[in-house]
């Protein structure tokens, strides 16, 4: 017995639900004048098309979860108007208006036809739709089963880690058993579909035969006459049933079928049949070319490729809104992060290194393309690693609505030390002056390295490759530009952070020599001194080892950081030499004359920043003026070199020279190998211009 409660809480549609459940039983035993079985005829042909057009809106399984209850009620309800539709065929050989009409519309003036059609209608659903959804189910059901333990886990993991909260773990938890039960019930109640299909095939042939034998031997009609009526009353019955039968079989089919994309079977099919305006503007064009192959029906051909041409140029425009709206909003987010409010201290230091970019080189950032900004610096990075040893800190990309659209500058802790501007939809030349080739363009200076060049179009690009330009893409003049630009300011990105980290890295293997070196013989902010000093001259630090032992070697003597180098230097003249060796493996070198390597010594001096030369500024100017006369030759001559000097006076020559020749190289005597083959090409002297 119902308490009050439960009445008071009870649900209209679970009463409602309820009589129609009964009401479908009842239809099995109750007679229905044809009036109310046309009704109930539209209603059931009605459910069909709902519940196919749910199955075509629903994003997931679990939102048409009571599917498979469904689906035996409606297999009742059929078959109770199929057993009503039998008793008036029967009875009064009259099954309503809508049977008629069924009859009449399919079959026409031939039962046969309507025969046909009616059994193939049926084949299909038993053989194609019913059997593939029966099939589907079931290996649906099988996996999600053979899945749900994982599934479990990974739940569980995300609650761990606290991704999710406590109620979002009980709700996938109840819906990860919500549809191994939806699964494994479909693949039950699919045989009722099946079932009612040959429930519909005999009760055909009882509605044509009973009829038949009825009103010809009972009733006294032609046997001719009662074939031709209840042929035509059988076969409307039958297509009055597997009709709606039929579009809830493709309903099964289409749900099980389904993948939880949270998306609709429209949007779906519209993302996955149209992906690229391309294919429906070559299926137009096929199309249309069919069309004027003679003997083939054109104006059905015509129609097909308008149709694919309207989808491929619309696809086509709706891409490009959808790319502008994308860089809408890159943008807004861009300075809405700069414009967010952190109070953190690390917010507002300046960043080792950074780029600043113009708007319109935005759409070069994104990560989804081959060829970005951000590949480039992780590559960089990469490179520095491998050919420095410096692992550099990320380098951080940000919009600057202050700089041109164009423009870009390169900051080294919050200073600009560089500044380019490039042109994303163009290419540039780096030889453009060329007789042979004209081409119309934007002249410039290559950013890295100063070189004339030249911004050209797409379309100019064949040309300039023919004649043999250098053709370079926007985000490699970018990514050359910050390779040159870290490559000369190296030392300044390497502090004490970073050489922890460094020697963090090696400590497994060689922690015997950090421990005796760092704090015992030296302190971290010296060793970085020394790194520092290697890579102000472009030597790769990447031989930590030896670089250490060294200083554990020598520390102990002294604690001047240049003799220290110095001696570093030696160790490691190998990697040194290395760089600067001719393709036959010959080292060519300008040497200095006696009097000038007296004259540095003489005039070197120590200060609280290193060892510097102290020279008349005559004396300077003929120095100068000696080393770009041997520079120009050698350089006409395409001859790599470098100037040795003696080991007293190479530190402060180098020193002299940085400013004015920073792409020069000053070796010593001691780093260079016994092994290696010396060449001198030249000799620096104040006499000799």
């Amino acid at each position: 017995m119902l308490s009050k409660l439960n009445l008071k809480h009870l649900n209209y549609s679970d009463v409602i639900i309820s009589f129609m459940v009964v009401a479908v039983i009842g239809l099995i035993i109750i007679p229905l004048p044809s009036t109310i079985l046309d009704f109930l005829i539209i209603i059931n042909m009605t459910i069909g098309i709902n519940i196919l057009l749910i199955t075509l809106f629903t994003k997931s399984v679990l939102e048409f979860a009571t599917f498979p209850t469904l689906l035996l009620i409606t297999t009742m309800f059929r078959l109770g108007l199929n057993i009503s539709s039998t008793r008036l065929v029967l009875t009064k050989g009259n099954a309503g208006h809508v049977i008629d009409a069924f009859a009449n519309v399919v079959a026409g003036n031939n039962y046969i036809v309507g025969a046909v059609i009616f059994i193939i209608i049926t084949i299909i659903q038993m053989v194609v739709v019913t059997n593939g959804a029966s099939r589907v189910s079931e290996v649906s059901a099988r996996f999600t089963l053979d899945a749900m333990p994982g599934k479990q886990m990974a739940i569980d993991a995300d609650l761990n880690a606290g991704l999710i909260t406590e109620d979002e773990a009980k709700k996938r938890r109840k819906d990860l058993q919500r549809e191994a039960s939806f699964y494994g019930a479909m693949d039950g109640a699919s045989k009722f579909v099946k079932g009612d299909a040959i429930a519909g095939i005999i009760i055909t042939l009882i509605n044509l035969i009973g009829g038949i034998l009825i009103f010809s031997l009972m009733q006294g009609m032609g046997v001719l006459e009662a074939l031709d009526r209840f042929g035509k009353l059988a076969i409307g019955d039958g297509l009055v049933s597997q009709i709606p039968s039929l579009l809830i079989s493709v309903s099964s089919g289409i749900i099980v079928t389904r993948s939880d994309d949270d998306n609709t079977f429209g949007n779906a099919i519209k993302e996955d049949f149209f992906p690229n305006p391309l294919i429906a503007g070559i299926v137009a064009c096929v199309m249309f070319i069919v069309a004027l192959v003679p003997g083939f029906p054109k104006i059905p051909f015509f129609i097909m490729s308008g149709i694919f041409g309207f989808i491929a140029f619309k696809k086509y425009e709706s891409e490009d809104l959808e790319e502008q709206r994308q860089f809408g909003n890159m943008i807004i987010s861009l300075v809405t992060n700069e414009l967010e409010e952190d109070d953190s201290v690390s917010s507002f230091q300046v960043e080792p290194i950074s780029i600043e970019i113009g708007y319109a080189l935005i759409p070069m950032t994104d990560d989804s393309l081959d060829n970005s900004l951000m590949k480039q610096i992780i590559s960089i990075r990469k490179q520095c690693a491998h050919e420095l040893g410096v692992l550099l800190t990320p380098i951080r990309i940000r919009d600057n609505l202050q700089l041109g659209p164009n423009d870009y500058c390169i900051k080294i802790k919050g200073n600009e030390v560089a500044r380019g501007e490039i042109y994303p939809n163009k290419f540039m030349v780096i030889n453009p002056e060329n007789e042979q080739m004209k081409l119309d363009g934007i002249p410039a200076k290559e950013p890295a390295f100063g070189l004339d060049a030249l911004w050209i179009d797409e379309h100019d690009r064949e040309i300039a490759d023919i004649h043999g330009s250098t053709i370079v893409e926007p985000v490699t003049v970018i990514a050359t530009h910050l390779k040159e630009v870290i490559y000369n300011n190296t030392a300044e990105l390497l502090g004490r952070q970073e050489v922890k980290h460094l020697l963090e890295g090696i400590k497994d293997k060689y922690n015997v020599v950090i421990d005796e070196l760092i704090p015992e013989i030296m302190r971290l902010g010296e060793v970085q001194k020394v790194l520092q000093n290697l890579l102000k001259e472009q030597i790769p630090i990447n031989d930590l080892v030896t670089i250490l032992e060294t200083l554990a070697d020598y520390g102990t003597a002294t604690k001047d950081v240049e003799v220290l180098t110095e001696h570093v230097r030696q160790s490691l003249k190998r990697t040194i030499v290395k760089q600067y060796l001719g393709v036959d493996g010959v080292l060519r070198v300008v040497t200095l004359h006696p009097e000038v390597e007296e004259l540095i010594s003489k005039s070197t001096q120590k200060t609280t920043s290193g060892s510097v030369p102290v020279l008349k500024p005559d004396l300077i100017t003929r120095l100068f003026d000696s080393i770009n006369q041997v520079n120009q030759s050698l350089i006409t001559q395409n001859i790599q070199y470098v100037i040795l000097a003696s080991p007293n006076t190479r530190l402060t020559f180098r020193k002299l020279i940085s400013y004015n020749f920073p792409e020069v190289a000053v070796l010593s005597l001691n780093e260079v190998p016994n092994e290696v083959e010396i060449e001198t090409v030249g000799m620096l002297s104040l006499d000799n211009i």
